[in-house]
């Protein structure tokens, strides 16, 4: 059997997707029990012993999935999928039958109104379609997380190649008219364009804190400013109490920067101030960069280096983070939120 043959169960051995498995069951039993066929008394009672019963199903399949995932994932993929959700249906069956038993010998009475073989045959046929539900909505949600990865690795990659070539052809024709006017700023220079790159070349899956990501954006811009001089003016507005230590997917501002710098202020003749203002808020670090653009100036330079960065903010923080751009005034503002914890 060929390695591409091999099946791609979803991993149950994680904490997160046991509860996914939880909340889906009983989902099924609010809705069983809103249907009106009136399958089940409509009692909390009877409501509450179904949701324990389905609960005690879910957990025990999603155990069952955990530890037989090594085995079944070296048939095919249709044949572990089959052999997965007939698995959960055996176990059902089996936990159905303990439980009809005990109905009947602790003379509960719940279930007499149903044939044992009914109620067996019947538990093991919902959980076996709601496993193969559950089975391809992991799968699916697992391969669109994957691409989504990938494509941020991606993304990433297009913006270490991106800033490679120009940036460096200025830099150092910048740097080369200084290296006898003014050797020490020169060397400054070198240094700061040097720990640009080494962050720019890095490993596309490391992470930065927010100090490292401000330090590198106040090199690159200290860069920039040789090269640009009095046109380019900034103005830092930092709160206080920022989270230095937040980890953040690396070369997440310094692309802000560089698009503030080359699609605002060089193409103006008389140049322009970049306004940085950043606070932290109720768990939340607010930040935004804002340069002048002209009258006639399009903005639409912004647009692949914004959805790289949405891309990963989205991949490390989920729905948790944002990132919102604003023209208006004659200033482009790109704003984003990123929470003080990165998503499980």
């Amino acid at each position: 059997m060929t390695t591409g043959s091999r099946s791609l169960l979803p991993d149950f051995c994680r904490l997160p997707r046991i509860a996914a498995v939880c909340g889906i069951t009983q989902l099924a039993v609010i809705l069983l029990f809103l249907s009106p066929l009136g399958v089940y008394p409509a009692s909390m009672t009877s409501f509450l012993a179904a949701s324990a019963f389905a609960q005690w199903l879910a957990l025990a399949s999603a155990l069952l999935l955990c530890k037989a995932g090594p085995v079944l994932s070296r048939f095919s993929s249709p044949l572990s999928y089959a052999l997965a959700a007939t698995l959960s249906g055996m176990l059902s069956a089996l936990a159905a039958w303990l439980v009809y038993v005990l109905d009947r010998e602790f003379q509960y009475r719940a279930l007499q109104h149903l044939h044992p073989a009914q109620f067996c045959l019947g538990t093991a046929l919902m959980m076996a379609l709601l496993s193969a539900v559950m089975l391809r909505y992991f799968y699916v949600r697992d391969q669109w997380r994957d691409q989504v990865r990938a494509n941020a690795k991606a993304s990433l990659q297009a913006l270490q190649a991106r800033i490679n070539p120009h940036f460096l052809f200025n830099s150092m024709n910048t740097i080369a008219a200084l290296v006898r006017r003014d050797p020490q700023t020169a060397e400054t220079a070198i240094e700061d364009l040097s720990d640009l790159f080494r962050a720019a070349l890095g490993d596309e899956n490391a992470e930065a804190t927010l100090a490292e990501e401000l330090q590198i954006a106040r090199q690159f811009l200290a860069i920039e400013q040789l090269r640009l001089g009095s046109r380019l003016r900034i103005d830092w507005q930092l709160q206080n109490n920022l989270p230095m230590q937040l980890r953040m997917p690396r070369l997440t501002l310094q692309p802000l920067f560089e698009n503030a710098v080359i699609h605002g202020i060089a193409m103006l003749p008389e140049g322009g101030e970049i306004r940085v203002t950043a606070e932290s808020d109720r768990g939340m670090l607010q930040l935004s960069v804002c340069n002048p653009v002209g009258d006639n100036q399009s903005t639409a330079g912004h647009g692949h280096a914004l959805e790289s960065i949405r891309q990963r903010l989205a991949l490390y923080y989920g729905n948790s983070a944002r990132l919102t751009t604003d023209s208006s005034n004659g200033l482009f503002c790109i704003r984003i939120g990123i929470p003080h914890a990165p998503a499980a």
